[in-house]
């Protein structure tokens, strides 16, 4: 074990090294990009969703989060809360690096029971399971420098004691060993964790959060293997007939079908030990760049029945360059998972929470004066199966191009403005869609990104942009029958 002072002067000479790497654009820049309606930083660097929970009220979203620098360095859980999915209040940071290392990803669970003994009947523990990861180790190229910790809060997150006995698993000799995402499973009444491990997951149960079972491992020779497996998730979903199956998540990066960073699902069975594939099909959660470690939030009311998820918007290849300054990075829309079986096989369908037509203000037809920024949602109502295109630009002649022509579904963010911080960022994205027949496009437009939603969520596309003025003019052609525009606030 390192001391204390030694990862201490670590960060500090790592924050020194990235504030001089920084981008820096001026404080209207920053103003500009920042979306409104979206989830971002007060300030300085921020990644991954974390620790998402429900409780008495409160959604709780933690994130990667590093408060010395817009780059990423050594970090720690920051912390928000809403009561609707709409509106966040920042907390103070909740997890800072520690003598085991920095806080990386993981989740939070509410143990009701007090299983771990960390709280009581009365005031049951909200446990927070991150990964460890130990810098010296990881500079040293040594390969278990990744455990996975433990803390908890007795007072609804606002303040937290790590776990004296930490970590509470150790590494096996695995140098990708992280990410866990643990839940209640009271079908085979014990907690499951499921752990990015490399290129595959593995799988561990526990009675009381403190000490885990290695149960089984899924995922060496199936689904995509471009880059590490990260992030994962392990959650069951009913279809429209009634039929239950466990859905698994994992994050990839590299690796992603457009390049950089990407979420695969598989859709399956799970008997409270190993995970089998209902088929071998890889499927993506989100067909656009910038949607990226996304998980979902647990201990979500029985009555409310959804499955809520959240993904980064940005994508590897470029997060640490963006043309922001002052804050770095943004969240998704929070969204509802769906499963549906298809022709195609079982799919998990993604629509935009109903929380957000709180931010609905007016309805416009598209050419409309009073759309004056960049923050509505349009809605394209188009002929089934037939070629559409809309390109949406402003007064500089910059522009997206969102279009489907023969079957392929693309957004043109070439000429979208500010694109030259990395040379793969301004290029037209294509994906096959042939095998569906669009009726219905829905674009949330935020002053930095465009979320597309093909058919209630039956594919989706995230995008982030940066025009140097809001894009407000629409122009629509091809079988598009009808065109609104839903300013938001």
């Amino acid at each position: 074990m390192k001391s204390l002072s030694i990862i201490t002067l670590i960060a500090i000479l790592t924050s020194c090294e990235t504030r001089e790497s920084s981008q820096k654009v001026s404080e209207s820049s920053d103003k500009k990009f920042r979306p409104v309606y979206h989830f971002t930083p007060p300030s300085q660097w921020m990644n991954d969703p974390n620790g998402m929970v429900y409780y008495d009220g409160e959604y709780h979203l933690f994130y990667q989060h590093y408060p010395d620098s817009n780059v990423w360095g050594p970090m720690h859980w920051g912390h928000t809360v809403s009561t609707d999915l709409v509106s966040w209040e920042h907390l103070p940071i909740a997890l800072y690096p520690d003598e085991l290392g920095y806080i990386f990803s993981g989740s939070a669970v509410i143990d009701h029971e007090n299983t771990s003994g960390l709280g009581s009947s009365e005031n049951p523990p909200m446990i927070a399971i991150y990964t460890y990861h130990e810098p010296i180790g990881a500079k040293n190229k040594e390969i278990d420098y990744q455990t996975q910790g433990i803390a908890y809060s007795l007072d609804k997150g606002r303040t937290w004691t790590k776990y004296q006995e930490n970590p509470v698993l150790a590494n096996p000799g695995i140098r990708d060993f992280r990410d866990p995402k643990v839940s209640w499973m009271p079908e085979f009444e014990k907690w499951v964790m499921i752990l990015a491990v490399k290129d595959h997951v593995n799988i561990y149960s526990s009675p009381d959060l403190k000490t885990w079972t290695k149960e089984s491992e899924f995922g060496h020779e199936i689904g995509a293997h471009g880059g590490v497996w990260e992030c994962p998730d392990l959650f069951k979903l009913t279809d429209q007939n009634g039929t239950e199956k466990w859905v698994m998540l994992v994050s990839i990066n590299p690796g992603g079908p457009l390049g950089g960073s990407a979420t695969q699902y598989f859709v399956g069975a799970f008997d409270g030990t190993t995970f089998t594939l209902s088929d071998e099909e890889t499927r993506w959660i989100d067909h656009g760049t910038d949607n990226y470690a996304g998980v979902t939030w647990s201990n979500i009311p029985e009555q409310d029945g959804r499955r809520l998820f959240l993904g980064w918007m940005s994508n590897w290849q470029y997060a640490n360059i963006v043309p922001t300054y002052e804050w770095r990075s943004a969240m998704t829309v929070p969204r509802e998972l769906i499963l549906r079986d298809t022709e195609r096989g079982y799919e998990v369908h993604s629509k935009p929470v109903d929380e957000l037509v709180k931010l609905e203000k007016q309805t416009v037809q598209p050419g409309s004066p009073e759309i004056r920024e960049q923050v509505y949602l349009l809605t394209l109502e188009t002929e089934p199966g037939k070629d559409f295109e809309c390109t949406i630009s402003n007064d500089l002649n910059e522009q997206v191009t969102i279009a489907f022509e023969n079957g392929i579904f693309s957004f043109d963010r070439s000429k979208s403005g500010i694109t030259d911080f990395e040379e793969g960022f301004g290029v037209k994205h294509e994906v096959d869609f042939s095998d569906l027949s669009i009726e219905k496009v829905k674009v949330y437009v935020d002053k930095a990104s465009m979320e597309i939603f093909i058919n209630d969520g039956q594919r989706v596309m995230t995008e982030i942009i940066f025009p140097n003025e809001p894009l407000v003019k629409i122009n629509t052609s091809g079988a598009i029958k009808n065109a609104e525009v839903i300013l938001l606030q």
